[in-house]
């Protein structure tokens, strides 16, 4: 298991659990402090998953979504057991996104609902509110898209060379 991943996701577990503490420390629920023109700090609760959703479910939700937390971060780890030595960028990838997720859990296990506190926004446009957690899955899952697409196309392009080098032989034999 790469511990640089172990380290990542406890440091961004840290972060977190903080930075949430603090704002539950110092904001009511729903103040919000302008901080810059598009960026306010604010306290709101979301006991759904991404942008709300399910959040007005009657309570089932925070059960599935710890269960899916658990199962999630237990997948992360298997991969992370199964992972080649040098892979650096997966190593940042992993712990990003277990991070982020057990970051999110905690909440969930201990208050059924996620702080949310980071609002970013320009005029009448907003952005859902976010935490250090959510953004450290979005970091994450954008380097293992970006990784996957090179990897794609590094891989097409040596299908393509292979074939033109067989073209080759084939022509010399000829």
């Amino acid at each position: 298991m790469s511990f640089k991943a172990l380290v990542i996701a406890a440091v961004v577990l840290a972060l977190d659990r903080l930075t949430k503490l603090w704002v539950s420390a110092e904001l009511f629920y729903s103040e919000r402090i302008s901080v810059w023109p598009f960026f306010d700090l604010v306290r709101w609760h979301n006991e759904g998953a991404a942008f709300s959703v399910l959040s007005t479910a009657g309570g089932w939700q925070r059960w599935f979504f710890v269960i899916l937390g658990i199962g999630f971060s237990s997948y992360i780890l298997y991969e992370l057991r199964r992972l080649p030595r040098g892979e650096r960028a997966m190593v940042w990838v992993y712990g990003l996104i277990l991070g982020g997720a057990l970051g999110n859990l905690v909440d969930r296990i201990w208050q059924g609902y996620v702080v949310d506190f980071l609002l970013v926004h320009y005029g009448d446009a907003y952005f859902p509110a976010f935490n250090v957690a959510d953004s450290a899955l979005t970091c994450g899952a954008i380097l293992w898209i970006w990784l996957t697409v090179i990897e794609s196309r590094t891989a097409r392009r040596q299908k393509v060379k292979a074939q033109k080098v067989e073209v080759n032989v084939q022509n010399h034999r000829s």
